[in-house]
């Protein structure tokens, strides 16, 4: 069963060593860069380690947007080798449970970006509930949905 486990001082190097297939590089940021994204905005996001067991699998970033206000998705990705697994549709499900508690504030919306390449990814987000909303900011197009 796939589970959202914080990125702390125990788990953090594991997070470090995911990787993507090399054609999947340029659709998400490594979770080295989004662990310093995650300290910045330490006060509105929380970093998960996507976990199967005890092997962590993936890696996802919840933030919170208080302008908005609304919940973003950021840098989700599920390591080459444990891909076309099930995961990432399991570990959305467990980001979007996540949310619904409204841990940084209330919001009735949970957006994120994704790569026009990236199919697979485009896929899952839209068999979840989320639409294409018309923004887009150069290869990434937005997508969002109503939390319930």
């Amino acid at each position: 069963m796939i589970e959202l486990k914080k990125i702390t001082e125990d788990n953090f190097i594991d997070a470090f060593a995911l990787k993507l297939a090399p054609e999947q590089e340029r659709f998400v940021s490594h979770p080295i860069r989004s662990l310093a994204q995650a300290y910045v905005y330490r006060e509105q996001c929380q970093p998960f380690g996507i976990y199967e067991g005890d092997t962590m699998v993936g890696y996802v970033m919840v933030i919170y947007d208080y302008d908005i206000p609304e919940y973003d998705v950021w840098h989700m990705m599920i390591d080459a080798s444990y891909q076309g697994r099930g995961y990432g549709a399991a570990a959305l499900d467990r980001v979007l449970e996540y949310i619904r508690t409204k841990p940084f504030g209330s919001s009735g919306r949970v957006t994120l970006t994704c790569n026009r390449d990236n199919v697979h990814a485009l896929k899952l987000y839209k068999s979840k509930g989320f639409a294409e909303t018309g923004a887009s900011d150069g290869d990434e197009t937005e997508l969002s949905m109503a939390l319930q």
